[in-house]
């Protein structure tokens, strides 16, 4: 038996609204151990143009991910929500081992089960070369 992660769903704007905060809250730790937590042991990702499948993939990823984007700082905002499903928008910056950064922008829907864990997340993400002085997180 997984542990609930609340608030559970149905969401209404308030618990959708802090579901998405606790999100944005916990990838911002970069502490993958922490963050696939939420996440069924089943999850199912798509991230760009990779797949990923399960809890134990989704730690691995976001391991790597941490190891290339240094610096990360993530946020995100509810666009929509209805029953077990949210549309977040959210943009964040980061930079390389050779100091360049980036504003990364994006979208995903997500999908939770009865528990409050998110058992499927589709993200598509676009990169822009900024300067550092023009960060803005």
């Amino acid at each position: 038996m997984e542990n609930k992660r609340y608030p559970l769903p149905p969401f209404t704007m308030e618990t959708a609204l802090q579901k998405v905060q606790a999100a944005e809250d916990a990838w911002n730790t970069r502490d993958p151990e922490k963050i696939c937590l939420a996440y069924t042991v089943d999850t199912e990702w798509r991230n760009r143009t990779d797949f990923v499948n399960g809890r134990e993939e989704v730690k691995q990823f976001l391991k790597d991910k941490w190891e290339r984007e240094l610096d990360y700082k993530l946020k995100k905002e509810l666009w929509g929500f209805k029953e077990n499903r949210m549309a977040v928008r959210f943009e964040y910056e980061w930079h390389n081992a050779e100091g360049q950064w980036y504003r990364s922008y994006g979208n995903e829907l997500w999908e939770f089960d009865e528990n409050g864990l998110m058992k499927k997340r589709y993200a598509s993400i676009n990169d822009l070369e900024i300067n550092e002085n023009d960060r803005y997180l």
